[in-house]
């Protein structure tokens, strides 16, 4: 028999970090604990306040039943948990975590886990004043980053034209490749004009740049775009087999953004895969938030199931101060599993 109880924990950011949503001071993350037999096992149920489809009040009923249903197994879990794409990532990997023959969180064994090999990730730079943007993408190509991902929409676009020209008149497309995330923050009117604007200063692909929820826009757009369009927020509450399907079929984009979190875990990332696959539509894969004991998980699948010289979306785990120690580090842009670091696994 498995015992299994959930707990809430608060990530501290160290600095506010800025989105088209607001500013973020802390993030919210839950983790599911499982044992039997002496055995335990650990999965992180990273809800996003504010952006998971999940966002409900009764997300912690919901935890309380899947701790009271745990020895039907994951199967039957993820069936039923199909409107809580956040929980279905925590129990799979609870379960995975539960029955590891090396360590609780490592998940799959690979050249990765055995640091033989990294992936490569690209540097993530936060919104703020120009000032302060400028500050972090030198910050970032120092430390070896040869892929930026700068977060637009907070500051007026000829301000944020503008940082990304002077970027690209300092660095070339062959210095650093450029991502750039919208958030849903242009409207449907302007947005191709933008994109048109954008497309000049040989940008690698732009996520999001209307909100989701507006298909026949942004089928135009990817159409017509100049600049490659990724989905991000559009794969959120999306969460069948048809509806997917559907989804890529009508919009037709260029590129995927897979958040495990926030589309069903490893098994709702895998199904999108599928689907992307089967249209030449490419992906990488992406964290949102989660701490170390999430993050590292999500690192996990991403060397297994993805190209290994395209940059992912990884985070560090260095944005917060609460954090979980790991084995975790990030050298010239690449995301390492250190064997000479360990883990602090929580509520163990």
């Amino acid at each position: 028999m498995i015992k299994a109880n959930y707990h809430r924990y608060l990530l501290d950011f160290k600095t506010p970090s800025g989105t088209s949503r607001g500013v973020l001071t802390q993030k919210e993350t839950w983790f599911l604990v499982l044992e039997r037999n002496g055995c335990k096992g650990i999965g992180e149920c990273g809800l996003f306040r504010g952006l998971s489809c999940d966002d409900t009040p009764e997300y912690q009923q919901k935890l309380a039943w899947v701790c009271k249903h745990i020895n039907k197994g994951v199967t039957y879990l993820l069936a039923q948990l199909i409107d809580y794409p956040s929980i279905q990532f925590g129990v799979e990997q609870a379960f995975k975590s539960l029955t590891s023959l090396t360590h609780p969180l490592e998940l799959w064994g690979s050249e990765f886990t055995k640091s033989e090999q990294s992936i490569p990730i690209n540097g993530l730079v936060w919104m703020g004043s120009k000032d302060f943007i400028k500050a972090q993408i030198k910050e970032k190509i120092s430390a070896g980053f040869t892929c930026i991902k700068l977060k637009i929409g907070a500051l007026d676009f000829e301000t944020e034209y503008q940082l990304l020209k002077d970027i690209r008149s300092e660095f070339s497309k062959e210095d650093i490749e450029l991502r750039v995330d919208a958030n849903g923050a242009f409207s449907a009117d302007e947005a191709l004009e933008k994109l048109k604007r954008l497309s000049t200063l040989d940008l690698h692909s732009i996520e999001q740049p209307i909100k989701q929820g507006q298909i026949e826009a942004m089928q135009v757009l990817c159409a017509k775009s100049p600049l490659a369009i990724a989905l991000d927020e559009e794969l959120i509450g999306v969460n069948t087999l048809a509806s997917r399907t559907h989804l890529l079929s009508e919009i037709n984009p260029q590129y995927i953004i897979l958040k495990p979190s926030l589309i069903g875990g490893f098994s709702g990332s895998k199904e999108w895969m599928r689907l992307a696959d089967s249209k030449n539509i490419k992906y990488w894969i992406t964290s949102a938030l989660e701490s170390n004991v999430g993050l590292s998980a999500i690192a996990q699948l991403t060397y297994l199931v993805t190209d290994k010289n395209t940059p992912q979306g990884l985070g560090t785990g260095s944005l917060f101060t609460n954090n979980f120690e790991s084995p975790l580090k990030v050298t010239e842009g690449k995301l390492w599993y250190s064997l000479e670091n360990t883990w602090e696994i929580p509520y163990f």
